[in-house]
């Protein structure tokens, strides 16, 4: 074992739902993780059933990358199941939906 690695600064763990949550929408709550000193961020989103973004999810300014970690996610245009990974270029869009349900974990590498 080498605890050192715990001593590192700016390295951190802890269970996801110990993180606050915040509802975005009606049934769509944000529980972010971490936020880099540059804007970048990672985030946990869950999407009840039924559920669905109001407007275009615009990716700006940079992508978003997303991971499906449970459940069905809907970007508008088709399904993906978990254990998809998706990339959503700089100035892209889609309209996050879910009718089964679904965690997401986020990360925008540029703010």
């Amino acid at each position: 074992m080498h605890p050192e690695i715990l001593a590192q600064e700016g390295y951190i763990s802890f269970p996801v739902k110990e993180s606050p949550v915040r509802e975005l929408f009606p049934g769509i709550r944000l529980r972010p993780l971490w936020t880099g000193t540059d804007g970048a961020h990672a985030n946990v989103l869950e999407m009840d059933p039924g559920t669905s973004w109001p407007h275009r999810d615009v990716h700006e300014p940079g992508p978003e990358e997303v991971f499906v970690v449970s459940g069905i996610f809907n970007d508008g245009a088709r399904d993906y199941p978990a254990g998809t990974f998706l990339h959503a270029p700089a100035g892209s869009w889609h309209v996050p939906a879910s009718a089964t349900g679904c965690t997401l974990f986020v990360f925008y590498p540029e703010g």
